[in-house]
C-alpha cells in the first residue's frame, strides 16, 4: 500500500474517511493548518505541523490547492522521494480505483494521464497484460521516450530492463530502488503492484525521480546543515551576548555570553516570549518583528540585576518571509569601563611617548643646522647626551627628536624635571623604593622612573639642580647600568639611554664644588649646544610664522601675516627668553587682537622687558665693559649674569617667584644665584 500524508483544509478533511476505506492507500499523518484546531489524533491518524513532521517513508503527498507551497516545502525538505497530488487528482484516482475494483480492469487508468502529466515525478503504469497505460511528461523527459512511442506497447518491448513485471508477479512493493535507464540516466524508483480488494493482480505502477536531482538536494541539505552547525558554533563561541527569536517572538537560541550578561539560562529563555529578560524598557525583538526593520543603539535594562545595556536587533528574512530576529547585546558598564581605561591609557601614552621629531625643529641657520646634525649623530649611538643652552631654546624638543630617531623609539620616553621635585621625592621617583622604606610607602614598594624607562630613554631636564647624593646615585646608573631602590639592597639591572639637559654653567659648578666632576664626564660624552635665538637671527621670522600657525589652532584664530614693521621690531629684539619668549609675545598679541584682524602689526606687540634698542645698547655696553677689562671668560659671564639678575629683581620689585619665572629658571636655582652674587638683600627691599 502507498503511504500518504494529507494536507487538507477544514472543508476537505472528510477525505480522511475515503482514504481509510481505500485498499490501495494508507494514511500516515495529517497536516494541521496554522488556524486549524485538531486533536493530537484525528480518526486515529497522527496530526502534525511542519516542525513535527513524522520521520518515515512517505509515498504520496496529497494537498489542497491553498497548501501547495507547504506541500512543495515538505517534498523538498522532508520527503524528497514522495510524489505529489492535489486533492482533486487524488479523488479522481480513488474513483478510478473503485471502478477498477468493480470491473476488475485497470484500463480506465488511461483517464488519469492529464492529471499525472502535471506531477513532477516520472510515472509509468502497466496493466495485467504488461501494456503501458500511463506514461507522463516527467517520464518522457527522464527516459528520452515519447508517450506516443510507448503507450499501448508492452513494457518489455519499450524498456527491457523494467522491473514492473516482476513487481506485479510478486505482489511485493519495492521502495527507493536505484536503477539505470537505457539512456544512462540514474533514477530512484518506487514500484507498487496494483491489487483489487480480493488480492487479484491488476497491474503495477512506478514513480521515479532523477537521481541527480536527489543528489543535488542531498548536497544542498548537507551544506545547509554544515552552515547551520558553523553558525551555531560561531554564535556559541562569540564574546558578544546574542539572542535569537522566531517569527512569533519566542526565544530559539542564546549563547553563553548572553547568560553571563543577563543571568538567564537557556531553560529560562528558549520557547519563552522575548520580553522575558527585560527588566526595564520594551522588547526590541518585538518591535523589529512588527516593522521588519533593524534597530540599533536601543537602551534597556535586562536580567535580575537590571544590567544597563545597548541592543542592536535585525530581522531575519528568507525569500521575503520573516523568520525571526537576532539581537546583539552590549554591557554599557563594560563600555564605560573600557572608555575610562582607554582615556587613562591615552594619558599615560602622552606622558611616555616622544611627541616631536627633527622635522618639528624649525631653523635653517648655520648654528642650528650644526646642532641638528650633532643630535642626529647622537641618535644613532647609545651614548649619553648632554643638551646645553639657555632656557627656552628647545632642549626638550631635541630630546624628543633624539629618542624618536633612535632604535629605542618604540619603547618608553620618560621626562623628569629635576628642579620640580624635592631631593627626597626626586630620589624615590627616579629609583623607586621598597616596602617600608619610609612613612607612607606603598605596600609592595614602587618601581622608579628608571625601571619604567627600561629599554627606552629618560630625559633629565635641569640636571644641574640634582643634589650631591642624587648625583652619586645617577653616576652609579651611568657606570654600572643598574639601580638600587630606596630602602633596598638588591641591584636591579637596567638598559636606559640618558638624555640630560641644563641651562647652567656646569664647569663653574664643578669649580664651586656643587656638581660632581666624575658625573660631568659621564654626562658630557656627547654634548650638544643649542644656540640662543639672538645667535640665529635669520631663524626669528621663520619661527614666528611657524608659531603663528600653531597659535591660530590653539586660539581658534585666522591670523595670516606679520607686518613689515612688526617683523623689523622682532628682528631688533635680542630675545633673552628665546623661542619661549617669542611664542609668548605672539600669543599675547593674538589674544588682544580683534577677531576681524588678519595681520599682526607693530602696535599689537608688547614686551615685558626693555625696548629692543635700549636692551641691545645695554648688551653691547656690557660686552664693551667686559672686553676693556682684562678678565677671564667666567668672570665676564658672571658680571653679565649679575647685572641681568639685578635688573630683573628691580623690575619685579623683589618678587622672587615672578623674577625667577621671567628669567626661565627654577626658584631653587634663583636662590642659588642670589647667594652667589650677594643679591639676597636687594631682593628683600
Amino acid at each position: 500500500m502507498q503511504r500518504i500524508v494529507l494536507l487538507a483544509t477544514q472543508e476537505e478533511i472528510e477525505l480522511v474517511q475515503e482514504i481509510n476505506q481505500s485498499e490501495l492507500f494508507e494514511l500516515a499523518a495529517i497536516f494541521q493548518e496554522p488556524l486549524q484546531s485538531l486533536p493530537a489524533k484525528f480518526n486515529n491518524t497522527p496530526v502534525f505541523t511542519y516542525s513535527s513532521a513524522p520521520e518515515e517513508v512517505i509515498d504520496v503527498i496529497v494537498y489542497s490547492d491553498s497548501l501547495k507551497e507547504t506541500a512543495n516545502l515538505l517534498n523538498e525538505t522532508k520527503y524528497p522521494m514522495s510524489g505529489r497530488l492535489t486533492t482533486a487528482q487524488f479523488r479522481f484516482l480513488l474513483t478510478i480505483s473503485d471502478e477498477t475494483k468493480n470491473k476488475k480492469d485497470i484500463s480506465h487508468l488511461q483517464q488519469l494521464k492529464t492529471i499525472l502529466d502535471n506531477t513532477h515525478d516520472g510515472m509509468i503504469v502497466i496493466d495485467q497484460d504488461l501494456t503501458i497505460t500511463i506514461f507522463n511528461k516527467s517520464a518522457e523527459k527522464m527516459t528520452g521516450l515519447s508517450k506516443e512511442e510507448v503507450v499501448g506497447k508492452s513494457i518489455l518491448e519499450v524498456m527491457p530492463n523494467s522491473q514492473l513485471p516482476r513487481v506485479m508477479d510478486s505482489g511485493i512493493e519495492e521502495v527507493n530502488q536505484e536503477q539505470i535507464l537505457a539512456n544512462g540516466t540514474k533514477i530512484y524508483t518506487t514500484r507498487t503492484p496494483i491489487l483489487n480488494h480480493e488480492g487479484r493482480k491488476l497491474g503495477a505502477f512506478a514513480v521515479f525521480k532523477d537521481i541527480t536531482e536527489i543528489v543535488d538536494l542531498a548536497e544542498e541539505v548537507t551544506n545547509l546543515k554544515s552552515i547551520q552547525t558553523m553558525l551555531r558554533s560561531i554564535i556559541q563561541s562569540s564574546e558578544e551576548a546574542i539572542s535569537v527569536v522566531d517569527e512569533e517572538g519566542k526565544g530559539i537560541m542564546i549563547n553563553p555570553a548572553y547568560t553571563r550578561l543577563t543571568g538567564y539560562t537557556a531553560e529560562q529563555v528558549i520557547g519563552k516570549p522575548a520580553t522575558t529578560d527585560i527588566s526595564e524598557g520594551e522588547s526590541i525583538h518585538m518591535q523589529v518583528l512588527k516593522t521588519r526593520k533593524p534597530v540599533r543603539g536601543a537602551r534597556l535594562r535586562v536580567g535580575p540585576n537590571r544590567k544597563d545595556v545597548i541592543v542592536n536587533v535585525a530581522p531575519v528574512i528568507v525569500d521575503g518571509l520573516l523568520k525571526g530576529s537576532v539581537g546583539v547585546i552590549h554591557d554599557v558598564s563594560e563600555i564605560k569601563g573600557l572608555t575610562e581605561e582607554l582615556n587613562r591609557a591615552r594619558q599615560i601614552i602622552r606622558t611616555l611617548e616622544a611627541k616631536y621629531s627633527f622635522e618639528d625643529i624649525i631653523g635653517s641657520s648655520e648654528e642650528m643646522s650644526f646642532a641638528i646634525d650633532q643630535a642626529k649623530l647622537a641618535a644613532s649611538t647609545p651614548a649619553t647626551v648632554l643638551l646645553r643652552g639657555e632656557s627656552g631654546t628647545g632642549k626638550e624638543l631635541f630630546a624628543h627628536a633624539i629618542h624618536n630617531a633612535s632604535s629605542r623609539k618604540f619603547n618608553k620616553f620618560i621626562r623628569v624635571n629635576c628642579a620640580a621635585l624635592s631631593e627626597s621625592l626626586l630620589e624615590s621617583e627616579l629609583f623607586g623604593y621598597e616596602e617600608g622604606a619610609f612613612s607612607g610607602a606603598l605596600r609592595g614598594g614602587k618601581r622608579g622612573l628608571f625601571e619604567e624607562a627600561n629599554g627606552g630613554s629618560i630625559f633629565l631636564d635641569e640636571v644641574g639642580e640634582l643634589s650631591q647624593n642624587t648625583q652619586a646615585k645617577l653616576l652609579r646608573v651611568l657606570q654600572e647600568n643598574e639601580i638600587r631602590r630606596v630602602g633596598g639592597t638588591k641591584a636591579i639591572p637596567i638598559n636606559v639611554r640618558v638624555i640630560a639637559a641644563t641651562n647652567v654653567n656646569l664647569e663653574k659648578m664643578i669649580a664651586d664644588g656643587t656638581f660632581r666632576q666624575d658625573l660631568y664626564y659621564r654626562l658630557n660624552r656627547m654634548p650638544i649646544y643649542i644656540p640662543p635665538l639672538r645667535a640665529r637671527n635669520n631663524d626669528i621670522l621663520l619661527l614666528a610664522h611657524h608659531l603663528l600657525q600653531k597659535l591660530n589652532q590653539d586660539y581658534g584664530r585666522n591670523i595670516d601675516y606679520i607686518s613689515k614693521d612688526a617683523e623689523d621690531f622682532l628682528l631688533a629684539y635680542h630675545w633673552p627668553g628665546n623661542v619661549r619668549e617669542l611664542e609668548n609675545v605672539l600669543g599675547r598679541a593674538i589674544i588682544h587682537m580683534s577677531h576681524t584682524d588678519s595681520q599682526i602689526n607693530r602696535s599689537h606687540i608688547s614686551l615685558l622687558s626693555l625696548e629692543p634698542s635700549k636692551k641691545k645698547d645695554i648688551h653691547l655696553k656690557e660686552m664693551a665693559d667686559t672686553t676693556d677689562n682684562e678678565k677671564s671668560l667666567a668672570e665676564q659671564m658672571d658680571a653679565v649674569e649679575k647685572r641681568i639678575l639685578t635688573e630683573a629683581i628691580e623690575r619685579f620689585r623683589g618678587n622672587k617667584t615672578k623674577t625667577a619665572k621671567s628669567l626661565g629658571i627654577s626658584l631653587r636655582n634663583f636662590y642659588y644665584k642670589l647667594e652667589k652674587y650677594d643679591l639676597d638683600e636687594k631682593s628683600r627691599k
